[in-house]
């Protein structure tokens, strides 16, 4: 088999069909779709799970779970998965309709570990807007993350790829934790043997207000710090730390600063803000004289500066600005 299409599940009965149908409509052959029910407490999230399965026996499975959050989600699906590639699909999130098909094509060209693709926003209400160019090179041709480390600057999604289950081997996603996938994806990149990436956009993000992204709870952005040791400590780990250092420098500070941004907006008077750069400082002293630093842009870079002046509300005020201009404009 070609394809484990895994789908963690929770309490996200008005988005599944949707989700399951954008799969069950690839032009491919040889692809499983595994629905992992996360303990949904919504009362019609495993009876659907139940149903999709029933309607398509030879394609789909489920498995029923106590709540373990999107990584242990994603780790049972790992377990019963039998295709020699996994794709990690969100349940509220779609798929474009010649996915596997393209895909497929390019593992019979280039057998690669693993294959990067782009991917849209789409809002709700039906708007649509792609995401941001990707700072790794586009070559199409099979990479190392050695030939290519600006790989380490991408969006580390584990959604707009897919990769070789046998990189799996001694790799989970952390359970009950945000940032899951940074926490994962830059240890597959760094043990995959070739790496393709391709101008496709496949995936198709789900912006809604519900998503755990965009949970009231401030505080667990601070789990970004977690995440981004895991991270350092794999690489030291691999003896590869010293030779990815500015890069990883550069997650560490552009995460951060995502995560700040965050708690910012709702909340700017909130006591652990300076937590969120003071990992940097403390792990990476040097960073400012990091040569990958002005790749952030200028917007970032702003932002860096407030953090380091810890001036959180005049930051707030100003995205708010920015928001207004935006909405008038």
């Amino acid at each position: 088999m070609r394809f484990s299409i895994i789908v963690p599940v929770y309490n996200v009965a008005d988005y599944l069909s949707k989700c399951v149908n954008s799969l069950l409509i690839q032009r491919c052959d040889s692809f499983e779709i595994i629905l992992v029910d996360d303990g949904s407490t919504d009362g019609k999230c495993p009876a659907l799970c139940d149903e999709l399965a029933a309607a398509h026996p030879d394609l789909i499975r489920v498995y029923h779970q106590s709540n373990g959050g999107l990584g242990a989600a994603r780790n049972t699906g790992l377990r019963h998965a039998e295709g020699e590639y996994v794709f990690f699909v969100d349940s509220d999130d779609t798929i474009e309709p010649n996915t596997l098909e393209v895909l497929n094509r390019r593992i019979d060209e280039t057998h690669a570990d693993m294959y990067i693709f782009s991917f849209r926003y789409l809002k709700e209400n039906g708007d649509s807007r792609p995401a941001e160019p990707r700072f790794s090179l586009l070559s199409g041709e099979p990479q190392t993350l050695n030939q290519c480390p600006d790989l380490l600057l991408d969006p580390p999604m584990a959604c707009n790829r897919i990769v070789r289950r046998s990189l799996f081997e001694n790799v989970e996603f952390p359970p009950k934790v945000w940032y899951e996938d940074l926490c994962t994806t830059p240890k597959l990149l760094q043990k995959a043997g070739s790496i393709v990436q391709l101008e496709d956009s496949f995936y198709v993000y789900l912006l809604r207000g519900g998503s755990i992204m965009r949970s009231s709870n401030l505080r667990r952005n601070l789990e970004i710090i977690n995440a981004l040791e895991t991270v350092r400590s794999h690489f030291v780990s691999v003896e590869a730390f010293d030779r990815y250092r500015p890069w990883l420098c550069f997650l560490a500070v552009d995460s951060v600063l995502d995560a700040a941004r965050r708690v910012l907006i709702a909340d700017p008077k909130a006591d652990y803000l300076p937590q969120f750069l003071g990992y940097v400082q403390k792990t990476y002293p040097d960073y400012r004289s990091c040569a990958l630093l002005p790749r952030l842009g200028r917007k970032k870079l702003y932002l860096l500066k407030l953090l380091e002046e810890e001036r959180y509300t005049f930051a707030r005020n100003l995205f708010r600005l920015v928001k207004l201009i935006k909405r008038k404009g």
